[in-house]
């Protein structure tokens, strides 16, 4: 069973690239190395939150921001409003700014085999 906070860390993670991508920024590796001590066992939404404020300092603020879990399972639709306030929260921005969604494969691939999830994100930055 996947908890939901695994859910949201995969999907701040992958907000968290989109966003530094966007800007112009380093990558999450650079940023945050994982070898390095000080990350080690760090949540995904702090390093969200982190990496957001660089964003910020660069001049941007998030427009909007959508991420999508694929995978059969788990179903997330009970957990929706708790992941988009949460990523929300770590952004310090408007609930509404961040969706939430999830699809399937229809049983193609890893994730439709149930091996595993994928996580996809798209952000829109404004000066």
């Amino acid at each position: 069973m996947v908890a939901e906070a695994d859910l949201v860390d995969s999907r701040g993670a992958r907000l968290l690239d989109v966003l530094l991508g966007a800007a112009g920024l380093a990558d999450i590796g650079s940023l945050f190395p994982s070898g390095a001590a000080e990350w080690e066992g760090a949540s995904s939404l702090d390093l969200l939150a982190r990496a957001y404020v660089q964003v910020r300092e660069a001049g941007f603020e998030l427009t909007n921001a959508d991420c999508v879990l694929v995978g059969e399972e788990p179903r997330i639709a009970p957990l929706r409003g708790a992941m988009q306030a949460r990523l929300a929260e770590a952004l310090d921005v408007e609930p509404g700014l961040v969706t939430v969604r999830a699809t399937t494969t229809d049983g193609l691939g890893f994730t439709g085999r149930g091996e595993g999830l994928a996580a996809v994100a798209v952000a829109l930055l404004r000066r």
